[in-house]
């Protein structure tokens, strides 16, 4: 796996202050993407150890609240197979701080049913994970006013409470 870049304080991509990693690879390509160089699998740097344990160092500091994970596409196949580790260490280090994800891909039609973007370890990605940003940006219905999304079709799906009441349940902000 590659990854663009790693932030260490964003701000914009979750609540509160947050360790971001955008990993690098996605097949959507969505119209209006904002950043499409990181459609390409082998876009900026390998993912390595010292990668990993730079977002681990980073999560260690108080004002951090979680990770969050974008891209690219975290739930391409490639990409789930070596973030479901980075997403175990994360939760055995820090099990107070929360993880959001980014996907183009929907909860129900995309992650839970058979899809291109399901493999062995998708429902791993998705137990550990608090708070899943779903659906492909659509620039016709771009809005800057939506936290922390870009288009009225995205959804903020709190998933711990989805998992327990057994259907989706929106996060509220």
């Amino acid at each position: 796996m590659y990854y663009g870049a790693i932030k260490k304080t964003d701000i914009a991509n979750g609540a509160g202050v947050r360790v971001s990693l955008f990993v690098s690879g996605c097949t959507h390509h969505c119209k209006g993407c904002f950043q499409p160089e990181t459609w390409d699998f082998q876009y900026g740097s390998p993912y390595t150890k010292m990668a990993e344990q730079e977002i681990l160092d980073a999560l260690g500091h108080d004002y951090i609240k979680g990770l969050t994970l974008l891209g690219g596409e975290p739930f391409e196949p490639e990409n789930q197979r070596v973030l479901v580790k980075l997403l175990y260490q994360v939760r055995g280090q820090f099990p107070h701080k929360d993880i959001w994800c980014y996907t183009g891909y929907t909860y129900e039609a995309d992650l839970l049913k058979d899809s291109r973007a399901r493999c062995e370890v998708t429902d791993e990605m998705l137990s550990m994970i608090d708070v899943l940003v779903d659906g492909e940006y659509r620039e016709a219905q771009k809005n800057i006013s939506l936290h922390f999304r870009g288009s009225e079709n995205q959804r903020l799906i709190d998933l711990p409470k989805t998992r327990q009441q057994k259907k989706i349940i929106l996060l509220e902000i």
